[in-house]
This record gives C-alpha cells, structure tokens and sequence, in this order.
C-alpha cells in the first residue's frame, strides 16, 4: 500500500533552497530537530490547556505542515552537509514520537471521543516507529513502509484537528477514524517487521545511523 513517504523526494525538492539558506546561515541539523519537537510540545499543551476552545485544534494542521517541512529540512542538512551524527540519530526518532504523542493526546480530552482510543494509536505509532528503527538490528535498513507512517498519521491528525476546530467532524466520526488508523497502524507494524525480515542484510559500511 502506497505511504505518503513516497512522495518525499519530491517535497525535499521543493525545499532545497530554503535548506541552502539555513546553511549558510549557520543552522544545524539537530537545532532544526529539537525546535520542531519544542513547538510540537508547546501547541499539544495549548491545545490542552485551552479547552473547551475547540477553535484552538486548528493549530495542529498549521504546525502538521510546517513540523513535516522542518522534519525534511533537518534530514537534507544531515545529509547533503556532512551533519549526520550519532547524537542526530538519537534526536531524530526519539523527538519525532515525542512530538506524535503531544499532537495527538489533546483529542482524548475532546467530549464522545474515546481516550482509550486515542492512546491505543498513540501506542501503536511508537510501536510502528520502534518496529522501523529495530531494522539495522537484523541487518536491513531503517524501514519506513506503511500504510500508517509518520506522514500519513501527520495528515490524518491534521484533517481531524481542522474538523474539530470548525464543528464539522462529529465525535463518532473521530472514534471511527481512530479505530481504523489503529487497524492501519498495526498493519504497518506487521508489514515493517515483514519487509526487515525480507530485505537482504547490509554490509556494515552501507549502514546508515541517522
């Protein structure tokens, strides 16, 4: 099944001359990294600490589109100007679930939607993510393979925070969602583990850490 994360060349092209420009102007990688992961902190905690102001919800779309340029961003200056580090590696997967689970936990908060529901899907994106990062471990590459990954779920929290945010998208609506991103997000799970399992070991020098 097709991913979003197929089409990131493309928006990497895109980007490149906005990543030449934070280069020249001396900004790193990881700094790109950890502020994405501190604004995704403060809009989950404005969206919290602000309800019953569901208007408020619009903020996680706007921040979805900006956080994923900036999530290519900090890849293209790891690599494409030797920033690519050990600590980037770390900072790279452990601030991208960070910043998921406070994006997507307000909305159990919201009336009729299921908390349950909420966390379970905020459980299995790390799963799926941890599944993804386990690759090297067995020899093969650092899997991204969907359907439900960072991107998709991105768009998926976006669509509903602007359904929120404008009193289109009924509670039943999210929990119906949710229950299917859930289904998606164990599929991927299993279909990450497959593809890791299937692809031919690398070489110790093809490996990537970041």
């Amino acid at each position: 099944m097709i991913s979003i994360y197929q089409l990131k060349p493309r928006f990497q092209n895109l980007l490149r001359p906005l990543v030449h420009k934070l280069y020249d102007k001396g900004i790193t990688a990881n700094q790109v990294t950890l502020g994405a992961c501190l604004v995704s902190l403060l809009v989950g905690a404005l969206v919290t600490v602000g309800m019953p102001h569901y208007w408020l919800f619009a903020l996680i779309p706007l921040w979805m589109i900006i956080r994923m340029a900036l999530n290519a961003i900090d890849g293209m200056l790891a690599r494409e100007f030797g920033q690519k580090s050990r600590l980037g590696a770390y900072l790279n997967e452990l601030t991208d679930v960070i910043a998921d689970s406070a994006l997507m936990l307000p909305f159990a908060l919201l009336a009729g939607v299921s908390p349950v529901l909420v966390v379970l899907v905020t459980l299995l994106a790390v799963f799926s993510e941890y599944a993804g990062v386990l690759g090297p471990m067995v020899g093969a590459s650092r899997r991204y393979d969907g359907p439900m990954g960072k991107s998709d779920r991105a768009l998926v929290f976006g669509v509903m925070g602007a359904g929120v945010a404008t009193g289109l998208l009924a509670p039943a609506w999210i929990n119906f969602i949710l229950v299917v991103v859930s289904a998606l997000l164990i599929y991927t799970l299993v279909n990450r583990i497959r593809q890791g399992l299937a692809e031919k070991p690398l070489a110790p020098h093809d490996r990537s850490d970041s």
